[in-house]
């Protein structure tokens, strides 16, 4: 009982230590994002036509606190999926331990881009439409907090979302799920796929449509990733059995 508590309290201290780190990455990417605000800034609003305004100083500050909160999540997702592997290393096979390892920077790389997809074609191809749309009726001035928190929900879902097909090569390698699954899943899967499109787009029928397309593609491409990897998966657990049998077939 006593070496129980231990080990929960062992567990507790490494996910403590994990926690912490990551914070700690949080705050120096924060940090960094907050002093290079500026240069962010120009480099976001380098092709808009009309300049932003603020209604107020506290809009001037939460400028700066969001966009560096934006690079502060992209700097922090590749620490935070190290710290997540450091912490279940211990508990994995020497096979799980090298899967889970390999999938670590992909994370990071699909979230960046998530995000080049999300602020390259999604964006700007919504706001023009949104622009257009509004024609010589109105005059389009844009606040900061607006326009910031639109570019925002344009670009960080898809960062996330664009992981999916990483997150269902890892559950197979790990037999947590198949690809036969997911295709028997399929509809309720393009169901869910289309609620979060109409939740995180703006409220338009194009703009859903450029979000929904995208992520029911990445879906497909998912299952088809997770075919190749259950697939090399069989073919690696029958060699092993084989090898299992032949080493109980020396020994008898």
């Amino acid at each position: 009982m006593e070496d129980r508590e231990l080990n929960v309290i062992d567990h507790l201290e490494e996910l403590r230590k994990r926690l912490i780190i990551s914070i700690l990455a949080f705050l120096v990417f924060f940090v960094l994002g907050f002093v290079y605000v500026k240069d962010i800034y120009s480099w976001l609003v380098r092709d808009l036509e009309v300049k932003l305004i603020v209604l107020g100083p506290s809009d001037i500050i939460w400028v700066y606190f969001m966009l560096a909160t934006v690079i502060a999540i992209a700097g922090t997702i590749p620490v935070l999926a190290l710290q997540i592997w450091l912490f279940v290393k211990p508990g994995l096979k020497p096979i799980e331990k090298r899967i889970t390892l390999a999938y670590v920077p992909a994370l990071f790389a699909l979230f960046l881009v998530g995000l080049c997809f999300g602020y390259f074609v999604i964006f700007p191809t919504v706001l023009n439409f949104l622009i257009e749309l509004s024609g010589e009726m109105l005059v389009t001035n844009f606040t900061a907090e607006k326009y910031f928190r639109f570019l925002m929900n344009m670009t960080l879902p898809f960062g996330v979302l664009f992981e999916l097909p990483v997150v269902i090569m890892f559950l197979t390698s790990l037999g947590i799920i198949n690809p036969y699954v997911l295709q028997k899943i399929r509809k309720y899967a393009y169901f869910i796929i289309v609620v979060i499109s109409v939740i995180i787009s703006p409220p338009d029928f194009l703009s859903d449509v450029l979000v929904t397309i995208p992520l029911l593609f990445l879906y497909e491409i998912s299952i088809n990733l997770s075919k190749v990897v259950y697939k090399r998966k069989l073919r690696k657990d029958k060699e092993l059995e084989e090898e299992y049998d032949n080493h109980s077939t020396e020994a008898s």
